[in-house]
């Protein structure tokens, strides 16, 4: 599953980065192309299409990203071996270890 989400997540970043460049802040970029007054789409149409299409990019891409930092795979230490903690007759905890007992010290 995390798999799937880091690959959704490169896909919403190469169409925001697409989006973005397509724009031009100065009024020009794909809406330029559509300025004839017959054209379905004007000038306004596309330039409010490119701005909500990179707000939408921009908020699906952080719910994206918290929905892979939650699915983030944990690894455990199955290679290491596992300590445990047991207490002695004076009730001061000693840390074992699996392949070696350790014995209490007097103090």
């Amino acid at each position: 599953m995390y798999t799937f989400i880091v690959i959704l997540i490169l896909i919403v970043c190469v169409l925001l980065a697409l989006v973005v460049l397509v724009q031009n802040s100065k009024g020009g970029g794909l809406a330029a192309n559509f300025s004839a007054p017959t054209q379905v789409l004007g000038v306004r149409q596309t330039t409010d299409f490119m701005e909500k299409a990179t707000w939408w990019l921009a908020a699906i891409l952080i719910v994206l990203s918290l929905v892979a930092t939650a699915l983030i795979p944990r690894h455990t230490n199955n290679g290491e071996a596992q300590t445990e903690v047991t207490t002695t007759n004076d009730y001061s905890p000693v840390q074992q270890n699996e392949a070696t007992t350790a014995t209490p010290t007097a103090e």
